[in-house]
């Protein structure tokens, strides 16, 4: 079992699984807001202890499981006055008293969120934390139309042998079984799974149940064993540096990838423009839910109705990127992509949306993980690399390249192609530069000591250098 992949069905529950779904989507609502409100109780308290009082404030996923797990059981969580036929009341304590209903996952695993929310919170203000600020958690919302839940598959012991709690095709080819909810049918087939299950190349971790566009989706998160080694590519020799292919994402062609000689082995000139396309439907649905009163019935109708066509767009985009990254993936073993700042980039409000369309940063997630199944290897320019700005014949930097010059003309060499091609032979002679820096598939990130380079644009912070002002430029591999 070496890689971690996600099996998602669309559920057809029926009416009554429907209504338990939704108990344990707010199941695991309630017990995200009621571990947030014991947290910062706790916290409050702490900071109001006097003299050696000690207040133990629940951090991590493990102290709020115990935490919230000792709060369904008091007083605060539930009570009842019982009234006998002498007059006579009492107080009894019941606790949280419909957490039978719902399965005792939900909880535990919504906190454990809940803990990592947190973890990440502190990570941030501490500067250990990479990546924008992250804020502090808040309490959830309900949503009729987002919202999710988690379950663990927990082996059980039974008198024909094991049985895990997450099952697939126990009734029917079309089915998932859930703890507490039972088998739920699915729109589409399991039978890839099921042979994976069948024959102990797969293991199922964790179920998701998420509800988006109005309908329920099932994800199974499966711990599987490597890809055949026909679908897997040859292994390389370390001496050689060449092969290399280098992809550039862009605007007015999506995909460019060439090699270091200069061969163009990939263009993709056209891309759905899922967002762009879907535009006016999109503002008419806006409207109609605009015009509906708050509250309504209609106005729900009308959310649930955007909201379905929102995830066509997202799906229709999807479906185009899983194309260009197995394209990719299953030809060239040895792919180069730049570290694009994508968060700045949409500071410009012209481009945001295309740039929001276009999802560079989806792309080279699939292409990532894809790669490494196929035992690929994958290299990745740091953000100031110049990758279009430098002439790919003589290596002269055009510092006054813009967005607007779609060809590429070289002041030094007289050199004149096509931007997106330019850079994409740019990124492949980098790959070939730096092999070296392949990282092993169990590593966790690749480090680079970027700087950035001179006429590469402005510079927002006063404490960020350039290659020039440190006197140390990266050493290339011989």
């Amino acid at each position: 079992m070496a890689r971690h992949t996600t099996f998602q069905w669309v559920a057809d529950p029926t009416a009554e699984q429907a209504r338990a779904l939704a108990r344990h989507e707010g199941a695991a609502r309630f017990a995200f807001n009621q571990g947030l409100r014991l947290h910062l109780n706790a916290r409050h308290a702490a900071k109001d202890a006097v003299g050696d009082d000690v207040v133990r404030v629940p951090w991590t996923g493990f102290d709020l499981i115990n935490a919230f797990n000792a709060w369904k059981k008091t007083e605060d969580a539930g009570r009842r006055f019982v009234v006998d036929g002498s007059g006579n009341v009492e107080l009894e304590v019941t606790g949280l008293a419909w957490r039978a209903e719902v399965s005792a996952q939900v909880f535990e695993e919504a906190v454990v969120d809940l803990g990592k929310a947190l973890g990440a919170w502190t990570a941030s203000r501490r500067g250990k934390r990479a990546g924008r600020p992250v804020g502090h958690p808040r309490l959830k919302k309900k949503n009729p139309e987002r919202g999710s839940f988690r379950m663990r598959n927990k082996t059980s012991q039974t008198k024909t042998g094991q049985r895990s709690t997450i099952r697939v095709g126990e009734n029917g080819p079309r089915s998932v079984t859930l703890p507490g909810i039972g088998a739920i049918k699915v729109h589409d087939d399991t039978r890839r799974l099921r042979r994976m299950l069948d024959t102990g190349r797969a293991r199922i971790l964790f179920a998701t149940v998420s509800r988006r566009g109005g309908r329920w989706r099932i994800s199974l998160n499966i711990e599987a064993a490597d890809l055949h080694p026909a679908a897997q590519h040859p292994a390389r020799d370390d001496a050689d540096h060449n092969g290399w292919v280098g992809v550039d994402r862009g605007l007015r062609a999506p995909v460019a990838a060439a090699t270091a000689d200069g061969t163009e082995v990939l263009r993709i000139d056209e891309a759905p423009k899922a967002l762009r396309t879907a535009q006016p439907v999109t503002r008419r649905l806006q409207k109609s839910v605009s015009r509906k009163v708050k509250g309504s019935a209609g106005r729900r109708a009308a959310v649930k109705r955007l909201s379905r066509h929102h995830e066509r767009v997202r799906a229709r985009r999807h479906h185009f990127l899983h194309e260009v990254s197995n394209l990719l993936v299953k030809t060239h073993d040895r792919l180069v992509i730049e570290n694009l700042n994508i968060t700045g980039m949409l500071a410009n409000h012209r481009l945001a949306a295309a740039i929001s369309d276009a999802a560079w940063g989806e792309l080279a997630h699939q292409i990532t993980y894809k790669q490494t199944w196929r035992g690929g290897q994958l290299l990745t320019a740091d953000r100031w690399f110049p990758s279009s700005k430098t002439c790919s014949g003589c290596g002269d930097v055009k510092a006054t390249l813009t967005l607007a010059d779609r060809v590429f003309t070289c002041g030094t060499c007289g050199l004149t192609i096509d931007r997106d091609r330019n850079a994409a032979i740019n990124l492949a002679a980098w790959g070939e530069q730096r092999h070296s820096q392949v990282l092993d598939p169990e590593a966790r990130g690749q480090v680079n000591n970027a700087h950035r380079p001179d006429d590469s644009g402005r510079r927002p912070r006063v404490d960020e250098t350039s290659r020039d002002d440190v006197g140390t430029l990266t050493a290339t591999a011989a």
